[in-house]
């Protein structure tokens, strides 16, 4: 009988070319659709004759996947033909059963009978009570075969799409198989819903204890460098601040008399360089305030940070209190702005050290400079 040829011919075929990774269009998978297909060709009536091209179909549906995925129909319809070419089937039977394999495309809807029974049989393991086995099967074999793993979050949001938009075609699948698809499909949004309040969880504790104690941490380092910076830029006003008064009340007054001639230029460099770093200690301490007004459209955009006075002294109260509220609603925006203060912070030590740094240089070339202009100056009225 050409069934039992054809079942032999395919279990053969599977176990000698199939490759190993196809964890779901297999043999077992090719084995369950053929008995649907008989579950539903005998509920739903059909003749011998059909019911033998339904077989021969369901038999040959999925061998294309020994060459490819994407279009296998067509080439499990040519290895069929090959087969089947000299069974004695008649080209009717020969296009009726190319049909039944091609309607098992996801993008090929059914307009008879035998097809809405290729179809139903085809993705009957949506009803399932083994539903997640199978799927597990069918995610592994696309995760290997397209080498990404894919998470599992979105595989279930995959699995509900398609069990939402998956419809079945015959009187009985819609009798018997829908409600267990709906169980599936609530099963599956369970799962879904597992999964994030796990996530959620974990973000909570992510943004729990430890991330408070990261920032509180941090924000203390940087006021205390902050600190540190403008007691640094403080000596050198003082310092220079004092050679600068010294430099008027004793040098300067004495360079009108010619014997002292010699200490102009010294005088000169060392009041040059003094003024110079008295500048830049007063550039690297100099408030720089923001004159952006926040608008409650930044806050909620996560574009703005009122935990800095510069940014919300321009709000009105109200303004301020709905920011600070909103803050403490929505976690997110609250460390968003935290990390926002921590980032500009950040800036604002940058731009104080890198002018702490000019500044103590200025300062230390100025003294050895002015230095060596006394010594020299010194020497040479000494020689004459």
């Amino acid at each position: 009988m050409i069934l039992n040829d054809v079942e032999l011919y395919i279990v053969d075929f599977f176990n000698k070319k199939l490759p190993a990774e196809n964890y779901y269009h297999n043999l077992v998978h090719t084995k369950s659709v053929v008995e649907l297909v008989k579950i539903l060709a005998i509920e739903e009536e059909c003749t011998e004759d059909e019911l033998l091209l339904l077989l021969i179909a369901a038999w040959f549906h999925d061998v294309g996947y020994v060459e490819k995925a994407e279009g296998h129909e067509d080439v499990s319809v040519r290895i069929a033909l090959e087969f089947l070419k000299e069974k004695g089937l008649s080209r009717y039977q020969l296009d009726k059963i190319k049909e039944l394999i091609r309607v098992t495309k996801i993008s090929s809807p059914p307009n008879n009978l035998l097809g809405k029974i290729m179809k139903d049989a085809d993705s009957g393991h949506v009803s399932f009570e083994e539903y997640f086995e199978v799927s597990e099967k069918l995610r592994k074999e696309i995760s290997f075969k397209k080498r990404v793993e894919i998470d599992p979050l979105d595989w279930l949001e995959q699995n509900k799409k398609f069990l939402e938009d998956h419809l079945f075609f015959t009187d009985y699948a819609q009798k018997n198989w829908q409600f267990k698809k709906e169980e599936n499909k609530k099963r599956v949004q369970q799962k879904i819903d597992e999964i994030k309040s796990k996530a959620n969880k974990r973000k909570q504790v992510k943004t729990g204890r430890g991330v408070e104690t990261l920032f509180r941490v941090q924000l203390k380092n940087h006021i205390q460098l902050s600190a540190i910076a403008d007691t640094k830029a403080n000596i050198l006003l003082s310092v220079n601040a004092i050679i600068i008064s010294i430099a008027l009340s004793n040098l300067i007054p004495k360079l009108d008399s010619p014997s002292n001639a010699f200490l102009v230029l010294p005088t000169f460099i060392l009041m040059v360089f003094s003024v110079a770093s008295v500048v830049l200690s007063v550039l690297s301490t100099r408030p720089k305030v923001s004159n952006v007004r926040v608008t409650q459209e930044m806050i909620t955009n996560k574009q703005a940070n009122i935990l800095f006075f510069g940014n919300f002294c321009k709000m009105s109260l109200n303004e301020f209190e709905w920011g600070i509220n909103y803050l403490i609603e929505n976690e997110d925006v609250l460390y968003n702005s935290l990390t926002k203060d921590f980032y500009f912070l950040g800036l604002v030590l940058e731009r104080k050290y890198k002018l702490l740094r000019i500044t103590y240089t200025v300062f230390m070339i100025g003294i050895v400079v002015s230095a060596l202009a006394f010594i020299i100056s010194y020497n040479l009225i000494i020689s004459k």
